[in-house]
């Protein structure tokens, strides 16, 4: 009998296959039973993200092990591609290039690797269609090529996918270009998916707008500002070694729990976990319609498993329990307007173009106007704060 029931859209929580260990370096990895059971849908987290640059493919086969003999109407699968690790050689840390890398291809080759990247993708995760496909941590040709976009549409009209979206990063920033993105593409575009919670307010609130008004759903990553939000990670506390955190200033452990604590009388008012509470702020925004934290096991005794933060997210009361008043007595603890360097086109960037970063150009300076975003007051580093 054909199963009638519809497809599942992303949300309101997701679990990334970033998270665990495994693929990238936050916490202690997870075996591969712990692992599996972090990642496999359920009635309660239906959402599952991965991308097939993580372990060159590795992480898609997991998934597919993972989901395996699962009906498929059951979950929401989302999948991400636009590392070349097939014809591309990776750069050390800075990791494969992009597909659009000038190197690899031209733009007329653009739609073919990205069908044969989905459908590979597609195959190693055992199933014939991805609810939603992102175009992952774009260079600046994948914001503003008509060649990627249509050829994005294309994998949809094939039914290669359901839905497409676009995932900067993986660091904070390229907040023009997502907007001069959605601009340009926004009706071929389901999704975006940006870093935002209420440590890291800034800059992914400046492109909420710009989402709502092209009819685009957010995606919320890092909700977890690196696990402090999970409550178990303390100052001084080991981390795993070569975790990725270990990028963040030093003192920032510190820093941010003592703003935690200052958010901690809302919580407790209002029935939250500080995950939960985390996850909830991020949702009170009109456009964000999933939250995807990082799960993380932490080194040392006293650590929350890694069963129970899934558990936690699994149990964050739907409706949502912040006023208006919260969510602005939240935003203001924990701004970190000028915290950092952003990526993307900046007003601090001179001289050549990188894979992320480059200069503004006239259309992006209007992109700014229309927003009412100056960028040399609201794109640039002011301090150096955790």
């Amino acid at each position: 009998m054909t199963d009638s029931r519809l497809p599942i859209d992303p949300g309101p929580v997701a679990v990334g296959t970033w998270s665990g260990g495994r693929f990238m370096h936050f916490g202690e990895p997870l075996d591969d039973n712990r692992y599996l059971a972090l990642i496999t849908p359920d009635d309660s987290i239906s959402t599952v993200i991965t991308a097939d640059v993580y372990g060159t493919g590795e992480a898609d086969r997991m998934l597919g092990r993972a989901i395996a003999g699962h009906p498929r109407s059951e979950m929401c699968v989302v999948g991400a591609v636009g590392h070349d690790f097939y014809a591309g050689e990776r750069d050390g840390a800075k990791g494969f290039p992009r597909f659009t890398d000038p190197r690899l291809r031209t733009a007329s080759q653009y739609p073919d690797y990205l069908q044969m990247a989905t459908e590979q993708s597609l195959q190693r995760c055992g199933i014939d269609q991805f609810d939603l496909l992102l175009l992952h941590n774009p260079d600046r040709t994948g914001y503003t090529s008509d060649a990627v976009w249509s050829a994005m549409a294309a994998l949809r009209d094939a039914g290669l996918t359901r839905m497409i979206g676009v995932a900067p990063g993986p660091a904070n920033g390229f907040t023009l270009d997502v907007i001069d993105c959605l601009e340009r593409f926004g009706e071929l575009i389901d999704w975006a998916m940006v870093i935002l919670n209420p440590l890291e307010p800034w800059p992914g609130e400046l492109c909420l707008a710009a989402a709502e008004a092209s009819d685009v759903k957010v995606i919320t990553r890092v909700v977890d500002y690196g696990g402090l939000f999970f409550d178990d990670l303390r100052p001084g506390q080991q981390l795993a070694p070569k975790d990725h955190r270990s990028f963040r200033p030093d003192g920032w452990i510190e820093a941010g729990r003592a703003r935690i604590d200052a958010m901690r009388p809302i919580a407790e008012r209002t029935g939250l976990t500080m995950i939960q509470l985390a996850c909830q702020w991020n949702l009170a925004h009109e456009s964000v319609a999933c939250v995807a934290p990082t799960l993380i096991q932490e080194v040392g005794e006293g650590t929350a498993t890694i069963e129970a933060k899934r558990a936690e997210l699994a149990a964050m009361p739907i409706e949502l329990r912040l006023s208006a008043s919260d969510i602005q007595a939240i935003r203001s603890l924990g701004d970190n307007t000028g915290s950092m360097a952003l990526k993307g086109a900046s007003p601090e960037h001179a001289g050549d173009e990188k894979p992320d970063r480059w200069s503004l150009d006239d259309r992006l300076v209007a992109v700014a106007h229309r927003w009412r975003i100056e960028p040399e007051r609201d794109l640039v580093q002011i301090s150096t704060a955790a």
